[in-house]
């Protein structure tokens, strides 16, 4: 992977807010990275080396206070609750004992240290060597490898000479952006689209803890990869971004497989359909119907206004022979958010029978 994209691909996951593991040999500069990236955004930097914590130092010292038994969470998180936003740098995480990486699931999930929550400002990144080079290294267990989203970290040689020859550039401050809401809906209707056509991917946990260390395919991952798109799509990350990002949530072999077919699926922009719901042309294959018209409801809920929504259902009617299972679904999600003062096209009347099925509609209407 070329470093540019690495830089761009946990950029994107701080941003998008999940949780990101940088893997590389000792000495390449993980740590120094985060750091300037914490500097880049102005965010203080908490680093943890899970090798000289205990679980507690995760799930919280029980203390009493007033009777209660509380976890009361170390000061590294408080100054991060404090701060309202920043960076959990989890360094050295194959150093850390299995008893360590069990307390650390909530935190790298849930943002929870004991009782203490922290604020949604507050991202985690990590970084490990390969366990064969980590001092008395540990493999990384699955539940917490599956929380993260894995990136090799290469060595540029040219950056390195240059940066001991006349200094390494400072980064530059970053704008933070998360995933636009519309195209986060998007994303996951080409996402749940994907494991309609390949259900066997949705959970394969893997049996070699080689792989069971990095990243693989599960629900939460697979809603990982849809936030990380979503992300790609607001800040215009390149297709290697994307590719190392869905790769790394999910593994090289069901991403790459995803990021094919992603590539063939040609979707129709929502945004474009709602404003000429008269163009739209339903896709011939289920799987691209399912997601154009999933995302054109999804986007037109998201925006609430009663224009979005009747759109939708112009469109909606336009495949109501061609795909009456997906006709249904999405007839359901736009029921159950009507804006106020939305009335219904009347191309709706030609969705009466799958009204009716879907209990939307009496049968003597």
């Amino acid at each position: 992977m070329d470093v540019s994209v690495a830089h761009s691909a946990l950029v994107a996951s701080v941003a998008a807010g999940v949780p990101v593991l940088l893997w590389g040999s000792p000495g390449t500069g993980k740590t120094s990275v985060v750091r300037a990236l914490g500097e880049s955004f102005g965010w203080p930097v908490e680093v943890v080396v899970g090798s000289i914590r205990e679980p507690t130092d995760f799930a919280g010292l029980p203390v009493v206070v007033g009777g209660d038994v509380r976890l009361a969470a170390p000061v590294w998180a408080r100054r991060l609750a404090d701060a309202g936003e920043g960076l959990l740098f989890l360094d050295e995480l194959t150093t850390a004992p299995p008893a360590v990486q069990a307390a650390m699931l909530r935190i790298v999930l849930e943002r929870v240290v004991g009782d203490l929550e922290l604020p949604p400002g507050v991202r985690v990144v990590a970084a490990a060597n390969p366990p064969e080079q980590a001092a008395d290294g540990w493999d990384l267990a699955p539940p917490l490898a599956n929380r993260l989203v894995h990136l090799d970290w290469p060595v540029d040689a040219k950056a390195v000479a240059n940066g001991l020859a006349v200094g390494f550039p400072k980064p530059e401050p970053l704008n933070y952006q998360g995933p636009d809401p519309a195209r986060l809906v998007t994303s996951r209707a080409a996402v749940a689209a994907f494991l309609k056509v390949r259900p066997a991917l949705v959970l394969q946990v893997p049996t070699v803890a080689a792989k069971a260390g990095k990243g693989w395919p599960s629900p939460r991952s697979w809603e990982t990869v849809a936030v990380l798109l979503a992300t790609c799509d607001t800040i215009g990350a390149n297709e290697d971004v994307r590719a190392a990002l869905v790769t790394g949530a999910v593994g090289e072999g069901p991403g790459i497989e995803f990021l094919s077919w992603l590539a063939h699926a040609d979707l129709p922009d929502p945004e474009a359909v709602l404003a000429d719901p008269d163009s739209f042309q339903l896709p011939e294959r289920s799987d691209r119907a399912f997601a154009a018209l999933t995302a054109v409801a999804s986007v037109a809920i998201t925006h609430g206004d009663a224009a979005s929504w009747t759109a939708a259902w112009r469109v909606l009617a336009k495949a109501t022979k061609a795909a009456p299972d997906v006709a249904t679904l999405v007839a359901q999600s736009l029921a159950a958010n009507r804006p106020r003062g939305a009335a219904l096209p009347p191309e709706v009347l030609h969705l009466t029978p799958i009204l009716k099925a879907a209990g939307l509609m009496p049968d003597g209407s």
